[in-house]
């Protein structure tokens, strides 16, 4: 009996092992392990496929196979040069050139003994390379679990390329689990350049981008307020939509801070709480403490609570102790609970909220009042009869340990009736503010009951014109927008008006055409002026704004007599403008000039080149005479060679002649590792500025090691992009 019938007749015998021998064996073979891996189905039932230049044995027992083996089933290929099949225990035994693929996994080593239903089996000194995450390494053995888990006995882990890579994670004994996407270590070092970086009985780390549970790589740093700082997090992952971090942080010059995160996201409610603090502080003498929580809860879809509470021990907190849950330039604490309701008509907000204030003593801040509560509603019905109609309406408790204190009473209804054409726009409006105060801990010849009643009545117009037109050979839309907005306030006298929430609003192109100058409803200043704007648009025909200019001035009819009101007959000019020059290269200006001091009052400049990917530069330039402030702002990322990268940023005042805040740093981008080194420098006060620097390794597939400065880095130098981003 020739092979090729012994062959078929085994098949005949036995449904579940098909048997063929081809005659182009080799490039079969070669389409096998070049096909993408499959997804995964039940593969146990399968049928079999063997595939060898010898077979002898018995077809309804046991097959040996020699020379050029291969079985396959399912996504399940192996290759020897030779093989004993069990056809009862369904087990293969393989010696020589063993090479195993499974679902785009690959395994060579020098014998395997596999169960080919359940996947369990071993495979002798191999090598080994995952499709997943493109891991590779070597072994003295790799036991299969199950076909989704194995356990590298004496092995390396590595995303690097080649016989000898830039990484690896040694252990006694990794597993491997491809069902999870988890991988474990034990008795695991990870060596960099042939440096022991870091050495451990345990660690784990995911095989893929998802989240899990484990003790992450140290984090190292260094704080001029603290010296060396190194922290240990460990990651708990509870949920898909819920996990807690801890991480104890030990600071050479401080001692032990402990801290922990809580995140979670619900149908209907998410949020996340995170507190910090340390026992005895060895240079400050006592305990010190930090807490940030935030909680929204939606108990239908027009009804929410949510919370935001903040807190700290000391005022210096946020100076000893950069780069945790305040900041250097966090001085006002909120402690805010709030319930709201939004229909079609109606809004309504129940509030209460307080501040702590972290005071610098050379640069002390008056303490916000507290709001206890605050009880407000508003209600909007458009198109009745022609017009809008609103209601603005408001009751706050206002407490403050040393000011006057108080309740406000708000009603502000209004009534507009816009005229809306192509090409221009005209609305009429008439408004009533009426407030009254009660008011305690007032002087004795103060009053203690205040009301005021002051309508407004205002005219906005504008329209828009527009016309095709050609800019450096190319079609544009360019656009013209004039537009005239008048407001009418009569004066009332309201100097003898406590003072709860309001402040002169800042002069600007959105201000100038609002009818109330301040912020807040404890002034309304009176007005009997005119706002005279035009803008022009140059728009692309795919839609794109490629440029917007405006030019806006307001005149006064009578002279502003409430306090804070300008002398002059006319405000400011205001000049802004934004361009599209290039799809790499924007410009953005704003100019105030006084004419009546023929001076600038404020401008600022900035201009961002963006020509690539990871390549961008930032300049602005701003100018207050006000303040005075003259502030120089360039920043950067930039690549310095094939693979380094630059970046930085610089924040110089030109008023006092120092470097104000500062980031300097450079990433280096290997095949299969990032490597980071960034120095901060930021005032925390008055006078006193800190210094920062972070060291992070980033181990492509297994995780990151050092302190963590991209957070930094995407917050001061606008348009960063990491280097692992597409």
């Amino acid at each position: 009996m020739t092979l090729r019938r012994r062959l078929i007749q085994a098949g005949r015998l036995f449904p579940a092992l098909a048997v063929a021998l081809s005659a182009s064996a080799l490039s079969g073979r070669a389409m096998a392990q070049g096909a993408p891996a499959p997804a995964r189905p039940e593969e146990s039932n399968a049928p079999t496929r063997v595939d060898a230049e010898r077979l002898s044995g018995r077809p309804d027992r046991e097959i040996t196979l020699e020379r050029n083996v291969e079985i396959q089933r399912g996504s399940m290929t192996l290759n020897a040069d030779r093989a004993d099949y069990d056809i009862i225990d369904d087990r293969v035994k393989a010696h020589g050139n063993v090479r195993l693929q499974n679902f785009g996994d690959r395994y060579s080593g020098e014998e395997l003994n596999l169960k080919m239903d359940t996947g369990q089996g071993y495979v002798v000194r191999p090598t080994y390379r995952l499709q997943n995450n493109n891991a590779q390494g070597q072994a003295e053995r790799i036991e299969f679990e199950t076909r989704d888990r194995a356990v590298i006995e004496q092995g390396t882990y590595s995303t690097c390329e080649g016989p000898d890579p830039d990484w690896q994670l040694r252990a006694g004994r990794l597993t491997l689990d491809r069902e999870r996407d988890l991988g474990s270590a034990r008795n695991a070092m990870v060596i960099f350049k042939g440096v022991p970086l870091l050495a451990s009985p345990y660690l784990s780390f995911p095989m893929t981008s998802e989240r899990k549970s484990g003790l992450l790589p140290p984090s190292i740093g260094t704080s001029s307020r603290g010296g060396l700082q190194i922290q240990t997090p460990y990651y708990w992952n509870i949920a898909p939509n819920r996990d807690l971090t801890l991480y104890p942080r030990i600071i050479s010059q401080r001692g032990l801070q402990l801290g922990a995160q809580a995140r979670y996201l619900g149908e209907n409610y998410s949020g996340q709480t995170r507190i910090e603090g340390m026992a005895d502080d060895a240079l400050a003498g006592r305990s010190r403490y930090a807490f940030a929580s935030m909680h929204t809860q939606k108990f239908s879809p027009q009804l929410t609570f949510s919370s935001n509470l903040n807190g700290a021990s000391d005022d210096n907190y946020p100076n000893d102790f950069t780069n945790t849950i305040t900041t250097a330039t966090q001085r006002l604490l909120l402690r805010d609970l709030n319930l709201s309701y939004g229909g079609p008509v109606w809004s309504m907000l129940a509030r209460s909220s307080s501040y702590q204030v972290l005071q610098d003593p050379l640069s002390p801040i008056v303490r916000p009042y507290d709001r206890l509560p605050q009880l407000s509603a508003s209600g909007i019905k458009r198109d009745v009869g022609g017009f809008d109609l609103t209601l603005d309406s408001e009751v706050t408790n206002f407490w403050h340990p040393d000011l006057v204190r108080g309740t406000r009473m708000v009603v502000n209804p209004r009534a507009s009736y816009p005229i809306i054409y192509p090409g221009f726009f005209l609305t009429p409006s008439a408004s009533l503010h009426a407030t009254s105060y009660n008011l305690t801990n007032q002087p004795t010849v103060a009053p203690g009951s205040l009301s005021r009643v002051l309508p407004t009545l205002s005219l906005d117009s504008g329209m828009v014109l527009e016309r095709e037109a050609r800019v450096l050979g190319l079609p544009f839309t360019q656009t013209l927008e004039p537009r005239l907005f008048y407001v009418y306030t009569p004066f009332k006298d309201q100097s003898q008006f406590p003072i709860f929430d309001t402040s002169l609003a800042d002069f600007n192109y959105t201000q100038v055409f609002r009818e109330n100058r301040f912020s807040g409803s404890d002034r309304i200043s009176d007005a009997n002026q005119l706002t005279a704007a035009v803008s022009s648009r140059l728009i692309e025909e795919s839609g794109v704004e490629r440029m917007n200019v405006a030019l806006a001035q307001r005149f006064y009819f009578n002279q502003q007599r409430v306090v804070g009101a300008p002398a002059e007959t006319k405000s400011d000019v205001l000049l802004l403008g934004y361009g599209q020059v290039t799809p790499t290269l924007s410009v953005d200006s704003n100019f105030q000039y006084s004419q009546s001091l023929h001076s600038l009052q404020r401008s600022s400049f900035g201009v961002r080149w963006r020509p690539g990917q990871n390549r961008v530069l930032n300049v602005q330039y701003r100018r207050d005479l006000t303040t005075p402030l003259r502030l120089f702002d360039v920043s950067a990322q930039w690549p310095l060679t094939n693979r380094l990268y630059g970046v930085a940023r610089m924040n110089y005042s030109l008023e006092e002649n120092r470097l104000a805040e500062s980031v300097a740093g450079i990433e280096y981008k290997a095949d299969c590792w990032i490597f980071r080194a960034v120095a901060q420098r930021i005032p925390t006060g008055t006078g006193v500025s800190t210094s920062t620097f972070f060291l992070q390794l980033e181990l492509n597939g297994l995780s990151k090691i050092g302190s963590n400065p991209l957070q930094i880095l995407r917050t001061n130098v606008p348009g960063y992009q990491t280097l692992t981003s597409p």
